[in-house]
């Protein structure tokens, strides 16, 4: 009877900064599936469709942070991934003796550096599936997407909320 509650549009949002090459390319690329056939090489195929956040040269809370690390966790693995993986490469970014603690280190840290952290951060909320400075890996979200809008997906997999709602 309520089974219309159970389809909802994807909710990405994009940690987007625009002087990072990267992070411009991820929301071309975000944009370019809402707006043409997706994938771009089939031409008959409609576009994504996703509710698509653009957060500007802000990072992500420490909530959400959060909830990004668990996303990008692989299944098999125990440990959480490094707070590292949001930091850049930058010259102005923490040596190693300097990595933040905690996920409101990073927070604090990237608020003052904005050129310490790692551009775009691109998060499925639904699909608890996360990019952090990887265009590849908003590809796989997109890929993601368009399997469960072309039906490649099991039911149970398409209906079962990820993150926040596990």
């Amino acid at each position: 009877m309520f089974s219309g509650f159970k389809r909802s549009l994807p909710q990405i949002s994009i940690f987007h900064n625009p002087s990072s090459p990267p992070s411009n390319k991820a929301l071309a690329l975000l944009r370019g599936a809402l707006s043409s056939p997706f994938p771009p090489g089939k031409p008959s195929a409609p576009p994504l469709e996703f509710d698509l956040e653009v957060v500007e040269s802000k990072p992500p809370t420490p909530d959400q942070l959060r909830t990004i690390l668990s996303y990008i966790t692989p299944p098999t693995s125990t440990a959480p991934p490094a707070l590292s993986t949001f930091l850049s490469a930058h010259p102005s970014a923490p040596g190693i003796g300097e990595q933040p603690q905690s996920v409101k280190d990073v927070a604090s840290l990237v608020e003052q550096n904005p050129n310490a952290f790692k551009w775009p951060v691109v998060v499925d909320w639904i699909g608890g599936r996360a990019s952090v400075g990887d265009v590849e890996g908003v590809k796989g979200i997109l890929e993601a997407i368009r399997q469960q809008r072309d039906g490649e997906m099991k039911q149970e997999e398409v209906d079962q909320p990820k993150g926040w709602f596990s």
